[in-house]
């Protein structure tokens, strides 16, 4: 084995953010079940009012964009963790 890999595979640092990245697939797997309520909430509210709630709305949006960070930093585009290792995405 090279020693440029043997070093790679001792780096703690890389290791931490595997731990990270199990982490966040855990919260990333819960946002998800929770947006796919939403989506499916949203719509019967709309079936029936015609109309989406708007109440839901912002944390909707602000879930969305949860889940585009924590997918930032798993597909290793963020070096930022997100939340709860950072703030909640605002409007």
């Amino acid at each position: 084995m090279k020693e440029e890999t043997k070093e790679n595979l001792k780096n703690t640092g890389t290791w931490m953010r595997f731990i990270y990245m199990v982490l966040f697939i855990i919260f990333y797997g819960i946002a998800e079940g929770l947006l796919m309520f939403i989506v499916l909430f949203q719509f019967i509210v709309t079936l029936i009012t015609s109309t989406p709630n708007e109440r839901v709305r912002p944390f909707s949006r602000q879930l969305s964009r949860y889940i585009y960070n924590v997918l930032l930093f798993l597909t290793y585009n963020s070096e930022e963790k997100p939340f709860p290792f950072s703030d909640w995405p605002t409007e």
